[in-house]
């Protein structure tokens, strides 16, 4: 079986994370080889530095090109991660089908910034209104939302985005 990645995209607390862990749980029930890639957890790994624009390119080609070799030897690796900028999502995208028979599904976590503020576990929101943080996507910097994303997903519980990503998968191995 040829690999894929799923990118996992929306604004910082908007249920990426949450939702990446359910299609991973949902994937490797069905026998599936699968590895999730946070950007949280990487960003120290991959060297990510600060938030500049600079620095969130570097770390999202090193993400998508690290997502693009695991796919490469037949994962199926989801990745979350804001990726604010379409051109990062577009890049990762390329980089895997570049892959022989290899799958990119993009996944939107469509989730309002008055959601995401109330939800806000890091309090990045709230410090991003005092002035404190002057680069957090949806309030200092822009998110370019995907034109055309394979799944639209409502929030980081939404069993529906499972079984549609589950879908984009099983018909791109079939």
């Amino acid at each position: 079986m040829t690999g894929a990645v799923v990118w996992f995209t929306g604004l910082p607390s908007s249920g990426k994370s949450t939702l990446a862990r359910a299609v991973q749980a949902r994937l490797a029930n069905a026998g599936r080889s699968v590895a999730l890639l946070d950007s949280d957890e990487l960003r120290d790994v991959l060297e990510a530095g600060s938030y500049g624009a600079d620095e969130r390119a570097r770390f999202y080609r090193s993400l998508a090109g690290l997502a693009a070799l695991l796919a490469g030897q037949g994962l199926v690796v989801l990745v979350a991660a804001t990726a604010t900028r379409r051109a990062d999502r577009d890049r990762a995208r390329t980089a895997v089908g570049a892959l022989p028979g290899a799958r990119f599904v993009e996944v939107w976590v469509a989730t309002p910034l008055a959601a995401c503020e109330a939800r806000d576990p890091k309090g990045l929101y709230a410090q991003a209104r005092r002035g404190e943080v002057s680069e957090l996507p949806g309030i200092g910097v822009a998110f370019e939302a995907p034109e055309a994303p394979e799944v639209r997903a409502e929030g980081g519980h939404d069993a529906a985005a499972v079984a549609a990503v589950e879908r984009a998968l099983n018909d791109a191995h079939a």
